[in-house]
């Protein structure tokens, strides 16, 4: 399985310039609103040293990493829940991804005009938080109302959901996010609503050069804002992070280095979805290919199976799984069954973060 994730914000705040040194896509990057209207689409590999370690060992045809879907999705400006600047549009865009990458502009640039006509990182997370939950409201009370007919003709299910619907009529109106108050219970009670701000977010402080550690009092205040609401926080800067994308790994890595970090701005902002969303890694390995695939924490194994294909899953027999420090520990396949530290594994089994498995079924 795979995951995407929406980049939101105002006009001028760096989106598609992180988008572009996220996926080499070239979407526009132009300094007027609404240069994207379309949203872009670009695959990302979600980079993965383990990947590579495993790869190191067994010596594959081919090494295939799991992919994050990103959608660049047009700036939102005040109004946007009433239509201004294309709002409906763009709100629609968001409805159809995972997570929500809000995008922050933390730096000060006289060549780009911030909407605004100054940096206020709290007043453009307000600004943009305020249109989602207001379009969300929208989207509620049209249930509220016909959730009361329905309840006077006695359906169970409406009844059983009402109790949700107060508490998140309450929430929003009193500008808190859905997510405040749903449990994953109840979030499956009013799914089908597709609420804007029930999807997790994660802030990112789009920084200047000479910030790249995020050390800046605009920073903080996007910091402070994603604690408080529990969102995840990074802080990147889209210039240099363009600047990477154009390296081949051997230069990226001395770069890096060079700037004193262990990965990219955009590798942590690919993992932090990742956490946020409560997905984990488990590995196949062999000549043919080493691959990193994707299930939701809690998975067991069928369904991890699944993922690589429906027959696997109805098919199932077991899983044979190595952990990932016995695997580099020992080196081979073949020295961890040797050593003990295969193990068979059967329908009930929750897979690990880092597994390598291989799946015996029959179809």
């Amino acid at each position: 399985m795979g995951f995407n994730c929406g980049i939101v914000g105002l006009p001028n705040v760096g989106k598609s310039t992180i988008f572009n040194a996220m996926t080499a896509a070239g979407a526009a990057a132009s300094n007027y609103p609404f240069c994207t209207i379309d949203p872009n689409i670009g695959m990302v590999a979600l980079r993965d040293t383990r990947l590579y370690k495993l790869a190191d060992l067994v010596k594959p045809e081919r090494i295939l990493p799991t992919a994050v879907e990103f959608v660049d999705i047009a700036g939102i400006v005040k109004g946007a829940s009433k239509g201004e600047g294309l709002g409906n549009q763009f709100l629609g865009n968001i409805r159809s991804v995972d997570t929500i990458v809000h995008v922050v502009r933390c730096f000060e640039d006289h060549l780009v005009a911030h909407v605004a006509g100054k940096i206020d990182p709290a007043g453009d997370i307000e600004v943009i938080n305020t249109e989602l939950i207001l379009a969300d409201i929208e989207s509620l009370d049209k249930r509220l109302d016909r959730s009361a007919k329905l309840i006077k003709t006695g359906d169970k299910a409406t009844a059983e959901a009402m109790p949700v619907y107060n508490a998140l009529k309450a929430a929003l109106d009193a500008g808190r996010p859905a997510r405040s108050v749903l449990t994953p219970e109840t979030a499956l009670l009013v799914k089908d609503l597709n609420l804007l701000t029930s999807k997790p977010v994660v802030y990112v402080a789009n920084v200047s050069e000479g910030d790249i550690s995020g050390a800046s009092p605009a920073v903080k205040l996007v910091k402070d804002a994603a604690a408080k609401e529990g969102a995840g926080f990074v802080a990147i800067c889209g210039k240099i992070e363009s600047e990477i994308a154009e390296l081949n790994e051997l230069e990226r890595g001395e770069f890096l280095k060079g700037l004193g970090l262990e990965e990219s701005g955009l590798d942590k902002l690919a993992h932090a979805a990742y956490a946020l969303l409560g997905l984990i890694t488990y590995f196949t390995a062999g000549k043919k290919e080493v691959r990193a695939w994707t299930v939701v924490k809690g998975a067991k194994a069928p369904q991890a199976a699944g993922v690589i294909h429906s027959d696997f899953e109805r098919g199932f027999i077991r899983a044979e799984v190595i952990s990932y420090e016995d695997y580099i520990k020992y080196g081979t396949e073949a020295a961890c069954r040797e050593k003990g530290v295969l193990r068979s594994e059967g329908k009930e089994y929750v897979v690990k973060d880092g597994d390598v498995m291989h799946f015996r079924f029959n179809v």
